[in-house]
């Protein structure tokens, strides 16, 4: 048996994809979009107050295409608090305009395959930003699910931890090429979702995901042992774009 990599966990994430009835919107009479519209601020407002409180984070984000209109990208420190989030949103008049249209339960992780210092990690405060991150606000999203593949030879886990970890150290120092222009969550989902992990990257510069996701292509890594899903990107929305975005 080849020896698992040590993973370090943080938030739990929930990525719910949503996209709008424009039809039952459109119709609706205006008291009535703009008591949904209230209840929509007032959850956008409350979970701001749980990022600045450092007990969780949130980004909102509208999806270009037609895999979903918008996206709410939650990081929370329990499956339970993602749930009542969940719940508590279903329940509100605005999301009785929504469908939902997919979603990804994984949680932040952070593996050895780059090397462990000494001591605690969790007393390590950079190690704990990284698993407790404040979600950037930046202009774009990217977000797909990924797996190793276990085909043949090219069976990721058979390999051994040091070829592992040399591919993997390779793999990074692509990305770090791009420190500054692309921002990226690893989340591990084994046991939680369809996939094994899920990817979300942000930039000021949405052609930054496409020269790093094609680049890391070249990678091993990549080109012998990954296995991608659907890619989601959009753009984000504060709160002057979201009254844009649902204006009639």
């Amino acid at each position: 048996m080849s020896e698992a990599a040590q993973t370090l966990e943080g938030w739990y994430a929930l990525h719910d994809f949503r996209s709008m009835d424009w039809t039952a919107w459109r119709l609706a009479e205006e008291s009535e979009r703009l008591w949904a519209l209230d209840e929509l601020r007032a959850f956008l407002a409350q979970w701001g107050v749980v990022e600045q409180q450092k007990q969780g984070s949130t980004a909102v984000y509208s999806i270009v295409g037609q895999k979903a209109d918008f996206v709410f990208m939650h990081l929370r420190e329990t499956l339970e608090e993602l749930n009542e989030i969940e719940v508590a949103f279903n329940k509100t008049t605005f999301a009785s305009y929504t469908y939902p249209t997919y979603s990804y339960v994984s949680i932040v992780e952070l593996s050895n395959y780059m090397g462990a210092s000494g001591g605690d990690p969790m007393e390590n405060p950079e190690i704990v930003a990284r698993l407790k991150p404040e979600l950037p606000k930046w202009r774009h999203i990217c977000f797909y699910p990924m797996n190793k593949r276990r085909s043949g030879n090219d069976n990721w886990y058979m390999l051994d931890m040091e070829e592992r970890r040399a591919m993997m150290r390779s793999h990074g120092m692509i990305g770090r090429k791009y420190a500054g222009k692309v921002k990226q969550i690893i989340t591990g989902s084994v046991g939680l979702d369809n996939w094994e992990w899920g990817v979300t990257l942000f930039a000021n510069d949405a052609l930054q995901f496409k020269k790093l996701v094609y680049e890391m292509r070249f990678d091993e890594v990549s080109a012998r042992f990954g296995d991608f899903g659907d890619f989601y990107v959009g753009n984000l929305l504060d709160d002057e774009k979201v009254d844009e975005l649902l204006s009639i």
